[in-house]
């Protein structure tokens, strides 16, 4: 008996198969992406680019900017292959090779960002305590030390990254091949389900420390004038681009379990509000409250050489 299952998914009766040998039978977004979505995504990515490309250049905040800037490089390269996607004649959205690839820059650019996140952690906690000493390990959630706290959820990222990308990938060979996508599906739901548990750990461990700290952030203004106000904004700026994230990893999750051909990933207005717009605001974010303003060279805390 042949295990190929009937063609059940997306055709767009506007748009004819080319049936070339990189064409799945349906479209696998479950949609076909629009020209407008993708091309405004490359526009603010680029813009972001070079927002996060002078940030680097005026605070020489060396780790932090470099992740950002691979963050907004891999989502260009991400909605460069979602254009290609979509209707004739920019693109071809039956093809399986522009989905995966599309699939994989525009997971695997949050990983860039979510490192980012977490150096940003680690450099307000050593400017506050002046170093990674003693003091911040009392400052630091749970006592964790700078290098810990990075090894933990990077080594994550990557983990729930290598699934997702393995799963999409799956999902994509196995609708050209006529296939259940039903394991492909699984493996990537498995993978978003661990990163949003890591995630949360990240997020439970940044309120720990925003409680740590609450009393110097309230008595720095006996300090040099305007430093308090900027390290709020700093905080601020951290703990908005982190929620924004964990809102995107928790649509995913969501899209996922719904399955292949699900309400979520069937509409595109969810992946825009949900995927791009977050992301969009997050690096926005990053890059308007940029660490380097606080901590780098020119910042207005002089434990700026941690992230360098």
């Amino acid at each position: 008996m042949s295990n190929k299952a009937p063609i059940d998914g997306y055709v767009d009766p506007a748009i004819p198969n080319p049936n070339a040998e990189v064409d799945a039978p349906i479209i696998i977004y479950g949609y076909t992406p629009h020209i407008a979505l993708s091309a405004l995504a490359l526009a603010l990515f680029a813009l972001l680019l070079v927002c996060h490309g002078y940030r680097l250049y005026t605070t020489r905040l060396y780790a932090f900017s470099i992740l950002l800037m691979f963050t907004t490089i891999c989502e260009i390269i991400g909605y460069a292959f979602r254009l290609r996607s979509s209707p004739p004649p920019t693109g071809d959205p039956y093809n399986v090779i522009n989905f995966v690839v599309q699939y994989f820059f525009i997971v695997c650019a949050p990983v860039f960002l979510s490192a980012g996140i977490y150096t940003t952690l680690t450099s307000l906690i050593g400017a506050l305590s002046g170093g990674w000493g003693a003091d911040a390990l009392k400052l630091s959630p749970l006592g964790l030390a700078k290098r810990t706290i990075l090894a933990i959820f990077i080594t994550s990222d990557v983990i729930a990254t290598i699934m997702q990308v393995a799963g999409a990938a799956l999902i994509g060979s196995s609708e050209s091949n006529r296939k259940s996508p039903n394991a492909g599906n699984n493996i990537l739901l498995a993978g978003l389900a661990f990163q949003v548990f890591s995630f949360l750990v990240f997020l439970h461990l940044l309120f720990l420390f925003l409680r740590n700290s609450r009393n110097i952030m309230l008595s720095v203004n006996t300090g040099e004038a305007g430093r308090g106000n900027m390290m709020r904004m700093y905080t601020f700026g951290l703990v908005t681009s982190s929620l924004l994230v964990y809102m995107r990893t928790c649509f995913r999750l969501a899209e996922t379990a719904q399955g292949v051909m699900g309400y979520a990933s069937s509409h595109e207005a969810f992946f825009g509000a949900l995927e791009f717009a977050p992301i969009v605001l997050a690096i926005a974010t990053l890059g308007w409250w940029h660490p380097g303003r606080l901590v780098g060279t020119n910042g207005r805390l002089s434990e700026g050489a941690i992230l360098r």
